[in-house]
């Protein structure tokens, strides 16, 4: 009777210890599959840009610097090695960033503004760098789950012997921390 108690126990822990790892397995497929999202916004993204450059061009008064540096950062961002996760936000940020001053500049043209294919080309830019944002959530997330799995007792133990390590998270870079200064002094001027 002692060895059916013993034969019940051992493949009890057995599958403890199956269950524990595949939960690993999987954990770590979806940090792998969410980064593939942010991967996929980018490049979708990247896509939309020389389209949005080309169109902006088109208008001779249009700020020719911002738009060589959001083609430089597009560059930049293609270029940056497939496994860097941290330089391709760094970009992507610095990216988003001028983009965001893009359209601000083209607030300033009317006849810019008012061309349909820039319209819809911002409007899906806008669209991307919000599921971007998204996608970055779903990534921290997912590692979340994953470092959980690797520090809690006793799916730790599993993580040591088959090497599961923790991931880094994005973050948000300091300068958009910071709290934005809203002046109205501009507004009463007028």
């Amino acid at each position: 009777m002692a060895w059916i108690i013993a034969i019940i126990v051992v493949v009890l822990l057995v599958i403890w210890y199956v269950t524990l790892y595949n939960g690993f397995v999987q954990t770590r497929t979806h940090v792998q599959e969410s980064w593939s999202q942010i991967d996929v916004q980018l490049k979708r993204r990247n896509d939309l840009i020389p389209n949005l450059v080309s169109t902006a061009k088109g208008y001779a008064n249009y700020e020719q610097s911002t738009l060589k540096k959001v083609v430089e950062l597009r560059n930049q961002l293609t270029a940056v090695p497939a496994g860097d996760r941290q330089q391709t936000m760094e970009v992507s940020n610095e990216l988003s960033g001028t983009l965001r001053s893009l359209f601000a500049v083209a607030e300033n043209y009317p006849d810019l503004k008012a061309n349909t294919q820039f319209t819809n080309l911002m409007e899906e830019l806008t669209n991307t760098e919000n599921k971007i944002a998204y996608s970055r959530q779903l990534y921290n997330s997912t590692v979340a789950n994953l470092n959980m799995k690797v520090q809690s007792f006793p799916s730790n133990l599993v993580a040591n012997i088959h090497h599961f390590k923790m991931e880094d998270y994005l973050q948000v870079p300091e300068e958009e921390k910071a709290a934005p200064k809203v002046s109205f002094d501009d507004l009463n001027t007028k």
